[in-house]
């Protein structure tokens, strides 16, 4: 990696002086979007295979990485989020920069030399209580960890990628989170929970070959991983880096990051990224420990726009084959369309729109019974601001019409189509501990609803967390 290693440290020569002075990232200046947009394509081509670090002592070696990878984290104008996503290179810290490590940090290195190898992950400790009727308080823990290896060569570059978590520990019944639906626990509905995720979260491996000046083709896929529809997931995104909840609408953006069985092909140039995928629809059953049946029965289309790299736009468009259990024989038709916004200042925030329609025959209809087939929508914005480098904030707005929050035939307001908001706020103090972070933290959310709904969730309902969450960063000096 002699080449782009130099260029990296070149960078980091020029960088240290005020790096020096304050390790924050936010009294740098960036350059201009023109600027970053061109040397972003110069950065991503250097060949970095070949450098010999053998003169180089562990620590200097270390900071030496950290220092390169935020000089050259303002010129990338993309870097990568979960899947074949993309992020706003602006975001906060430099992940499609230093091995394609998405969430907005850059890992811990365990080898650079031919393969760069990458660690990063979370644990995160929780207690959230959420009033009313249908509300419930918990103590639980969530968990993601992730292990990336990535190789230039001469013509392109491979990534072998891997990411789990540790959820299936937790009850089948996942955790309480007011007004969110989706899978099942015991062969029910979740109504009100959030379901745990699978062990396995990705296992996959991608091929990135140079066709052209500033063009890529690249082929992503394998068992475990996530196609070309919608945003990147929500534990990815900058704009959601510290918040504690899933979004009531997780099953309208990305519910598709964990399918069992992905193959993506795309064409990738400096400021759009056009890619399909075909893949299995079924979501994820309630074993939450093994590696289901891959199949490729469903497809998708996206496009991405990176105007600059403070903006990533992208569309994308699925046909989804069954992929509810307690929908059997309907087939889903999502429309996706997100912005997502950084700066160079610790700002990042997403505006998403999806539709989603559940495509039937009917033939399963009770007498007397009638389907509303017009498409489910869903409006999301969040925000994710760090005030100065130990203190963040950071809010979520969710719009939702939601069918399935009477999953019982015999319930009148069974099918019934409710609008709900969910408007959430909160703070985390960050203390470095490298290589990790503990982030400490709260946040509260009110809802709005039918008046109709009061007898289940309460007039006013509301609810509220408390979390601590240890991530391994990595820049150890």
């Amino acid at each position: 990696m002699k080449l782009r290693t130099l260029a990296l440290l070149g960078g980091a020569v020029i960088a240290y002086p005020a790096a020096a002075q304050d390790h924050s990232h936010h009294d740098a200046t960036p350059q201009s979007a023109s600027e970053t947009a061109d040397q972003s394509h110069d950065m991503e081509q250097m060949d970095h295979s070949q450098m010999d670090h053998s003169q180089m002592d562990h620590g200097q070696h270390q900071m030496a990485e950290d220092d390169a990878c935020i000089a050259i984290g303002y010129v990338l104008r993309t870097k990568e989020g979960s899947g074949t996503s993309l992020l706003p290179g602006a975001s906060e810290g430099v992940g499609g920069a230093c091995g394609g490590m998405p969430m907005g940090h850059h890992g811990l290195m365990l080898a650079n030399d031919p393969w760069m190898v990458m660690a990063h992950g979370f644990v995160s400790t929780q207690y959230t209580d959420h009033s009313g009727p249908r509300g419930d308080g918990q103590l639980y823990v969530t968990s993601m960890g992730m292990l990336n290896a990535e190789r230039q060569t001469g013509w392109g570059r491979i990534q072998l990628k891997s990411m789990f978590s540790l959820e299936p520990l937790m009850d089948a019944r996942g955790y309480p989170n007011l007004f969110a639906t989706g899978e099942t626990a015991d062969g029910e509905p979740l109504v009100d929970r959030q379901h745990p995720h699978d062990l396995f979260m990705e296992l996959a491996a991608r091929i990135d070959v140079n066709v052209g000046e500033g063009t890529t083709a690249f082929l992503y896929g394998g068992p475990v991983g996530e196609p070309a529809l919608g945003p990147s997931a929500f534990m990815h995104r900058d704009s959601a880096a510290l918040n504690p909840e899933p979004p009531i609408t997780h099953h309208w953006f990305d519910s598709t990051h964990i399918t069992y069985g992905v193959v993506t092909a795309g064409v990738k140039t400096s400021a759009f990224q056009l890619e399909g995928s075909l893949f299995r629809g079924a979501e994820p059953d309630e074993d939450r420990w093994d590696i289901e049946t891959p199949k490729l029965d469903s497809y998708s289309l996206r496009g991405t726009l990176t105007p600059s790299a403070n903006l990533g736009i992208q569309a994308s468009y699925g046909w989804i084959k069954e992929p509810e259990a307690v929908h059997p024989g309907e087939d889903e038709r999502r429309f996706t369309a997100s912005a997502h916004y950084a700066n160079f200042d610790g700002l990042s925030a997403m505006l998403a729109f999806s539709s989603k329609r559940r495509v039937e025959d009917h033939a399963d209809e009770l007498p007397g019974e009638e389907h509303d087939d017009s498409p489910l929508t869903a409006w999301l914005a969040e925000v994710n601001y760090d005030l100065d480098k130990s203190n963040t904030v950071f809010g979520r707005f969710e719009n939702v019409a939601n069918d399935e929050l009477f999953p019982d035939h015999d319930d009148p307001l069974h099918d019934q189509r409710f609008r709900v908001s969910k408007f959430q706020f909160g703070y985390a103090h960050r203390i470095d501990l490298k290589p990790f972070e503990l982030a400490l933290g709260a946040s509260g959310a009110f809802y709005g609803k039918p008046e109709v709904l009061d007898g289940v969730y309460g007039k006013n309902p509301f609810g509220a967390t408390v979390f601590a969450r240890l991530s391994l960063v990595g820049g150890g000096h």
